[in-house]
This record gives structure tokens, sequence and C-alpha cells, in this order.
């Protein structure tokens, strides 16, 4: 029997008292234009001294309603609907679909996503799940060669054979007809309409493309990113997709269904089974059977505060709570942002946290993950007893717990994907949405179809699905969901008020930028811009990690002097995060992408 994940109306319910959101007072509209959006450079402004990037922002103020992702098309666009009366997921529809456009390496259609939704009215907190599949013909093997070993992950990554079954679509529409207030079709304007008439390139799309090792393997991107000559594409030039136009078009007329059935689905089939790299195994069957789920959030008190993350078969809502439940007892706030001792603390908690991660967690329609007992108080004051504050442990072994059957399986140790987009939303009745979207690698599969890219996701998965003897419970199987360490997460005060909605994309060290910058929030009260342009450092039970570039480098000899394994590293985190105070909205956007925080 699996032990059930803390339902929202019962966390409501338990704390009670609530309260709503305070009326706030309009300021004027933003300026930008879908049309000018394109160059972020000036609105950065000069350091100020502090332990920060290069390049850092003003923090974003907003009375009403507020937008922050990866993109400033996709940023306006998602506010044209908040003005136009549209809800919190309806802004986020919109975001999604220019994304789609204006960011195709990241997310997308042709990929899955998790969101966090928090209704003002009803208090309820939603976790919806719209991760991408195995198809039926999906085995454990299926990313080994003839003699037993695994692929290489760039040699996996190309063509059909890591093609999940895309979720975001039927995830979207689920959120929308439960708290949608504009009709579907709507949401997808802004998009066609950029689409058809075109948008500048940008700075990290140029580069993306230019760096990229599979994009010319296929003559669909290749003739789309590419100029004749062979080059990426330049900076500022505009970029039309007639395809995609037509796509959303479909299915702004038409539901998701357009996509999971017919001519659009047939043709994802087809570009799968027919590519000439790594042939892949989905069908039209697979794509009709695809279910989004609307799964319970998972929720812990920090300090004065509740933390709501995503479920499994994410790790980062359990993982990110497992490392906040093990600094309880810690004063983070006397430790400061800069100190050795914060950096320490915060990175053993870590390697505690992910050996459970990397034993525990997988797809709950799978396995029994012990959810409760892995976020326990008292489970997680005894793994905190382990951190030394004068020395590093090393490698952390997962905790015990008695009686539960993944203790049977072998961990999975495997650190993949990295392009994934961040977007968060806070409407103007106080409803909040915080999704983490993603293709998985740069430009996923690297196929295109109807303008389109789809996602690798089944890269996710172990490649080697029994190690020691044991199956890894993240190991491939039809119908099953990778693991992921995707990690919206919702903050609330003791009243059931949203004060933060936060998320990043960058692989497995998503979960360290989540946790570091609610720490930097929560306890060093810095506001949250400043959060999320401090400089990282992330362990994953096995090195400790610095940003590269940032005068943490200069902590390299302290921290191996305590034990630590470092490595200096550039982490292209995508922070984008909203904080409520009763004074009105803070935006924050990691300057490390091309984001931006806009509101009125």
């Amino acid at each position: 029997m699996k032990i059930p994940v803390l339902r929202s109306r019962t966390f409501s319910g338990l704390l009670g008292g609530l309260l709503a959101l305070s009326a706030c007072q309009p300021i004027p509209p933003a300026k930008e234009s879908l049309s000018n959006l394109h160059d972020t450079s000036a609105r950065d402004e000069s350091p100020t001294g502090k332990i920060l990037p290069a390049r850092v922002r003003q923090l974003v103020h907003a009375k009403k309603h507020m937008v922050v992702a990866a993109n400033p098309y996709a940023s306006q666009a998602g506010l044209e609907i908040l003005r136009a009366g549209g809800s919190a997921v309806d802004a986020a529809i919109t975001t999604q679909m220019v994304l789609n456009l204006v960011e195709p390496q990241s997310s997308g259609i042709g990929g899955g996503a998790f969101l966090m939704h928090f209704n003002s009215d009803t208090k309820a907190i939603d976790a919806y799940d719209g991760r991408e599949i195995a198809p039926a013909m999906a085995t454990p093997d299926m990313f080994q060669k003839s003699d037993g070993t695994p692929l290489k992950f760039h040699d996996a990554v190309p063509g059909g054979l890591a093609v999940g079954v895309p979720g975001l679509l039927r995830m979207l529409e689920m959120a929308h007809q439960k708290h949608g207030k504009l009709p579907w079709k709507k949401l997808f304007l802004p998009a066609i309409t950029l689409a058809e008439d075109g948008f500048s390139i940008s700075p990290r799309l140029n580069k993306m493309i230019a760096k990229d090792r599979h994009l010319k393997k296929f003559d669909t991107t290749t003739q789309y990113f590419f100029a004749p000559n062979g080059d990426a594409k330049p900076v500022g030039s505009r970029l039309t997709n007639l395809a995609l136009a037509e796509t959303f078009r479909v299915i702004a007329e038409s539901g998701s269904d357009a996509f999971y059935h017919g001519p659009i689905a047939q043709d994802i089939v087809d570009a799968v089974q027919s590519a000439p790299i790594n042939p892949g195994r989905l069908t039209k069957k697979d794509m009709a059977k695809y279910v989004a789920k609307r799964r319970d959030p998972v929720c812990m008190p920090y300090r004065k505060w509740f933390v709501c993350g995503m479920p499994p078969p994410t790790s980062g809502g359990i993982t990110t709570l497992q490392i906040l439940g093990m600094l309880q007892s810690v004063d983070m706030a006397k430790l400061g942002p800069y100190s050795i001792d914060a950096i320490h603390m915060i990175a053993e908690a870590s390697r505690l946290a992910f050996a459970d991660r990397n034993h525990y967690i997988g797809d709950p329609d799978f396995i029994d993950i012990p959810v409760f007992r892995l976020i326990d108080p008292g489970y997680l004051s005894r793994r905190a007893k382990l951190i030394r504050k004068d020395r590093s442990m090393g490698k952390a072994a997962p905790g015990i717990i008695e009686g539960n059957i993944s203790s049977k399986f072998a961990p999975d140790e495997s650190l993949k994907g990295v392009s994934t987009s961040q977007l968060t939303v806070v409407d103007k009745n106080g409803n909040v949405v915080s999704m983490t979207t993603t293709i998985e690698n740069a430009f996923g599969s690297r196929l295109m179809v109807r303008g389109f890219l789809l996602n690798n996701e089944l890269t996710d998965f172990s490649f080697n699905p029994i190690v020691g003897g044991k199956i890894v419970a993240n190991s491939v199987w039809p119908g099953k969901r990778p693991r992921s360490s995707m990690s919206p997460t919702l903050v609330f005060d003791n009243a059931v008020r949203p004060v933060l909605a936060i998320g990043s994309p960058g692989g497995s060290r998503i979960i360290g930028y989540v946790t570091k910058s609610i720490i930097a929030v929560l306890d060093w009260e810095m506001n949250i811009q400043s959060a999320v342009e401090l400089p990282h450092f992330v362990n994953l039970n096995s090195f400790t990690d610095i940003e590269k570039g940032t005068p943490l480098v200069s902590l390299k000899s302290a921290l191996e002097q305590l034990g630590h394994r470092v490595r200096v590293r550039s982490m292209n985190s995508g922070l984008h995060a909203i904080r409520i105070t009763n004074e009105g909205l803070e935006g924050g956007a990691d300057p490390r992408r091309e984001g931006l925080s806009i509101g009125d």
C-alpha cells in the first residue's frame, strides 16, 4: 500500500485561520511591447559590490499582478493576458506558448512540465504532473549497446529513441479547465501572431544554436536554425515559424485532442519512428493514451513558514524539503549568506538528501515511495546528526527506512537534463503559478515536427537497469515517467498566505539553486532579485561545485580544508521568482539568462 502524499485540502484544514491576500493598488503599466524586447542588456545595472554575478538587475515591483519568465517576449505576452482579465494559469499558458517559439531549445509542446498552483479563494494547493512517459514498446535495456554496456549520453539523445510521449498540453488543458478564466483559444493568439510576424533572435538563442553538436544532423533543424552559409542565424535577425503558427491554430481551435490524435500525432510518430539516427518506439496508441495527473503536493514546515513542492516523479519537492528540514536546527540567519559555514552546512545536508533521492525516488505509479517518512521531522533530525560542523562527511549513504520495498532497489546516481525553463505568475486575485517546463537536453531530440521540437526525456531514466544485482528504481519501463529534478515551489506564511513562488532550470542542480534561494529570502532576508543573483554552490553527494566567475571561487581552499572536493563550474540557472509582501509583488529574474520580471 502506497503512503499518500499530503493533500492540499488537508493542509489548508490543518492550519486553519485562512486569510485572503491583501488588496493591491495598481501602478502605471509597463511600456515595453513584444516588438522591442529582444535586447535585455539595457535593463542590467552595474555591480553593487555584493557577491553577485557580473550582470545584475533591478528589483521589479508591482501592486496588481506579475509575470517572470525566461524571455522578454514571453513575459510581456503573459502580462497582456493578465491585463485582459486572465488568471495565473491563463497567463502561464500564453507565456509557455511564446517560450516555445522564442526559446525553443528549452521547452514547448513537444515536452513536459510540472505546475504548482495556489487558489486564493479555496486555499487549495494543486500539483499538476505533465511529465512525459515511456512508450509501450520501451524496455529496460533500450539505452544499452549489444554488449550490455550503456550508451554515452549524447549518443542516446539525438533522434527518436529518447522521445517520450509529450505531456505539456494535456497538463495545461487540465489546469485551464479548473483555473482558467479566458477562452483556451485566446491564449494562443500572442504566440500565433509572433510566429507569423517573426521575432528577433536573442544572443542566448544564437549562442545555443552555434555551439550545438546535433542540430545539423537533421534537415529540418538545419534549415530553421542556420543561415545558408552554415552559421547560426545572427543575433537580431527576424525568425518566423509559420508551421508552429498553424499547429497552435489547430490546437487553439480543437484543444489538446488535436495534438494527441489525428495528423499532428501521426507526424510526431512518423518523425520518431523514421528518424535517421536512433529511430524510436513511439506509436499513435501511446499518444492517444497519455493522461496528465493532478497530484497532491508535498509540504513541510520550515521555521515559521510552510514550503510546498511537487511530489514524485520529480525528486525536487522531497529533496528540497529534506535539505531544509535538516537545517531546521541550524541558525542560518546567524551564519549569513557569504560564510564558509553556511556553504558547508547546506552542502552537507544536500549530500544526505541526494543519497536518499537517488535511492528512493522514481515514478510513484510504479514504486512505493516513502514520502512521509523521508520528510518526517524525526527522520530528518537523525540524518542531520551526521553533519559535522568542522569536517565534510564525504560520500553520504542513504538513510534506512525499514520495511519499504524501495530499499531493495539499487540507487540511480545519473544526473542529467540541463535545458529547461521556469515561469512564475501571480494574478490580480492572488492566484499563484510556479511552473518548470522542459524538453530535457538543449533542443531536445533535435527532431522538429510542425515547427516544434520533440523531447529526449527518456534519457532521464537510468541507462543501467540493474546495478549490483539489484533493479534500479528509475529504470525504463513501458508507461513509466522518468525521475526529474524540477522543483517548482510555493512558500506560505502561517496563515496560508503565499509569500514566495520560485523554480529554476538546471538539471539536477535545480534543487540546490531553489533551496539556496529559499534560504536567502527566508533566513537571510534578501529581496528576491538579490536572492536569485546570489552565487551558486551545489553538492549532489559528490563534489561541491562553486560558480565560476564569482567571489565564491576565493573560498575554494577553505572548503577543501574542510574535506570538500571542490570544482569551479559554470552554473547556468534560470531562477524566476515572485515574492509576495504586504506592500505588493517583487519579481526576480536570473541575470544568467534573458528573463524579465514585469507587472502592473
